[in-house]
């Protein structure tokens, strides 16, 4: 990515001139009626970075699908770089971190769901008929009973914040993460 003169992992000048660059020959290829150019290999270089960087926070790394929060982080940076306005904003690396750390939460938030459902799947299901008609030396009856405990926390605590959520919107405020 060239040179690198501070301490900064990504050169915001050089981003922007290269963002500028890269808006100029879009714009004129829609005047053209050409396709859009391909996004510069400095721009891509510079969201992974940005990303990985990112995901390396204490509030985000220490979740199993890290990789999965970078790939939705890049992707929407590239659905909504060309809503990059250098006359609006001269930071397009703080554009950039902004749109990764919202996809970082809807990652996040679309895992507690997943997880969410298997455990109130689990919990309804048949299994746990099954366990109560086991012996109380059964290691699956062990096993699960060990994990119940912060399962039936973890299922209360997603429905609470589904519901504050849900009165929240009532009064008109839009909560975007659960506050545990």
């Amino acid at each position: 990515m060239g040179e690198r003169k501070s301490n900064h992992y990504v050169n915001n000048k050089q981003l922007l001139a290269v963002m500028v660059e890269y808006r100029t020959a879009v714009h004129k290829a829609i005047e053209e009626d050409k396709p859009k150019p391909l996004v510069p290999d400095y721009v891509g270089e510079a969201l992974l970075l940005i990303a990985n960087r990112l995901s390396r926070k204490p509030n985000f790394a220490n979740y199993s699908y890290r990789e999965e929060m970078i790939s939705d982080g890049i992707e929407n940076c590239i659905n909504y770089i060309d809503n990059f306005d250098p006359e609006k904003s001269q930071n397009p690396f703080a554009y950039f971190t902004q749109i990764i750390y919202f996809a970082f939460l809807r990652r996040i938030q679309k895992e507690k769901k997943q997880l969410y459902i298997k455990h109130k799947a689990l919990e309804d299901g048949y299994l746990m008929d099954m366990l109560q008609d086991q012996g109380e030396d059964s290691p699956l009856k062990a096993s699960v009973d060990n994990q119940s405990d912060y399962m039936i926390d973890f299922v209360e605590t997603f429905e609470s914040n589904i519901e504050k959520r849900k009165q929240a919107r009532r009064k008109g405020v839009e909560l975007f993460f659960d506050e545990e």
